[in-house]
Formats: structure tokens, sequence, C-alpha cells
């Protein structure tokens, strides 16, 4: 896919999406092998910093994003920045997601908002949510890390779902250290409209991620989104911040490969 080359692209090594194949660790390995020049992940709780750290230097690659601790995700919490119950869980996920994005050397921390119980009040949450990320994105700035919000479509009842409604809390908090993380399977799926969006919102824009719509392949993959026009746009709009391929390959990761440009 030629109109990717000149992009930054990182491996998502969660669980579900690529070399699933390979053992956590080994995926920061196999993304090297593979071409890639940075790993994103959800925050891996099951390893310690100095694992990571020793596989990140070991394959020579870098670490450029990392989600906070999102609560307990096997008991259904999917993030913790706007429950007004739980600020004090909140900030000690930040403070640990600090913990490793500095050992990593990772620049871009992500915050899930959480899902929001039904009869809930919606504008304390939003509150909530607003004063969170204010006080997260002063901490990170001091620190030199970008705290991000990503509006996700998966996740039933989750907070923040529409690109428009991030933009809104964005501009609520104010503050330079906080932008957007544009997902363009979520925004797909939600909103549409991707190259207009990108083009009138793209300083606000902090991270990328990208998988096809609907199955959330790799972009070569046949599907409702046109990578090669969508790529092109993000050149021409002077975007240099990374893209993370949270895709889930059709076959081995490595097959599905063919798209990502060679590093230069």
């Amino acid at each position: 896919m030629e109109s990717a080359q000149g992009l930054k692209f990182a491996a998502n090594i969660s669980d579900g999406f690529l070399f699933p194949e390979s053992l956590y660790l080994d995926r920061i390995a196999a993304a090297k092998a593979a071409g890639f020049c940075g790993v994103e992940s959800a925050f891996p709780g099951h390893v310690s910093v100095e694992a990571l750290v020793s596989a990140k230097e070991s394959a020579g690659i870098d670490h450029v994003h990392l989600n906070l601790p999102a609560g307990n995700w096997q008991g259904g919490d999917r993030g913790l920045a706007a429950d007004p119950a739980r600020c004090a869980e909140f900030r000690e996920s930040v403070a640990t997601g600090l913990t490793y994005a500095k050992a990593l050397g990772c620049r871009r921390l992500h915050a899930m908002a959480g899902v929001i119980p039904s009869g809930a009040d919606r504008a304390q949450w939003n509150q909530t949510y607003i004063d969170n990320l204010r006080w997260a994105a002063d901490l990170l700035d001091k620190e030199g890390i970008l705290l991000l919000i990503e509006p996700i479509s998966t996740i039933p009842d989750y907070f923040l779902q529409h690109q428009q409604e991030g933009l809104d809390v964005i501009r609520a908090v104010g503050h330079k250290n906080l932008k957007l993380q544009f997902d363009m399977y979520h925004a797909q799926r939600r909103d549409g409209n991707l190259c207009d969006f990108l083009s009138a919102n793209i300083d606000t824009i902090g991270h990328i991620q990208i998988g096809q719509v609907p199955g959330r392949h790799e972009p070569n993959q046949p599907g409702e989104l046109n990578f090669s026009f969508l790529f092109s746009h993000i050149k021409s709009l002077g975007y240099d911040g990374w893209i993370g391929c949270e895709c889930k390959p059709l076959g081995t990761t490595a097959s599905g490969l063919s798209w990502l440009p060679t590093p230069q």
C-alpha cells in the first residue's frame, strides 16, 4: 500500500489483536521483526514493568502508547475517569500508568472513561470526567506525557462513544495536554465522515488507530474504508504522530502485513 509510506505505524499487541500466535512479551520482538517501528497496548497489568522494559530494549523498538489501568476488567470495568465514585482509584491508576510510561519512555497514555450505569446522573459523570482529565492532563504535562481520550463504539453504555462528544470534553477541559485518540474503526461505526473530521480537527488528534470495518481486520482487507485514500489524506494534513494498528488478523499476523511499508 504505497500511500502508507512515510507514516509511522505501531503494532497493537494487546490480547485479541496483532501477534496472537505469540506470548505477550514475545509480541514485542515479533512486531519489530515484522517491520513495525513501535508497539502500543492496553495496560499490561499481568507483566512487570521490568519485563516490559527488557523486552522493548532487546527488540530495539519504541513503546509509543499505553492505556491507564481500567479497573477490574474481568469484573466489567472499562475505565475509571468519569465515575464519580472512583476518583481516588482513577488517581491511583494515573500514578501506576505514569510509572510504566516513564520506565518505557512512552509519551502517550489513554484514560478510559468507564461504563455509565442505567439511571446514573450523566451530568455528574461528565463533570467528574472533565475534572479528572484536567487534573491528569496537568500532572502528565509536567512529565512530557500526552493524555488521550477515545470514543469507543463496541462497549455497551460506554460513557464516550461519539467523536463530537470527545471534542466537547476536550474543549471543556481546556488543557493543551489532552487530545483525541481517533480510532477509525470506532469513528466509522458511530459517525462516518472521516476525512472531513480529520481535516477539521487534526490539531486536536494526538493518536490514530486503524482497523477495517466491519471486521476490524487489516487495512488491505475489503470493507467500508479505503485506507489508501485515508493514508494519503492523513499525510496531506501533515500528521506526524503514530498510527496504531488495532487490527484482528484474518490469518497469521505476518500473512496480513503486505501493506506495511518498509521502515526507512
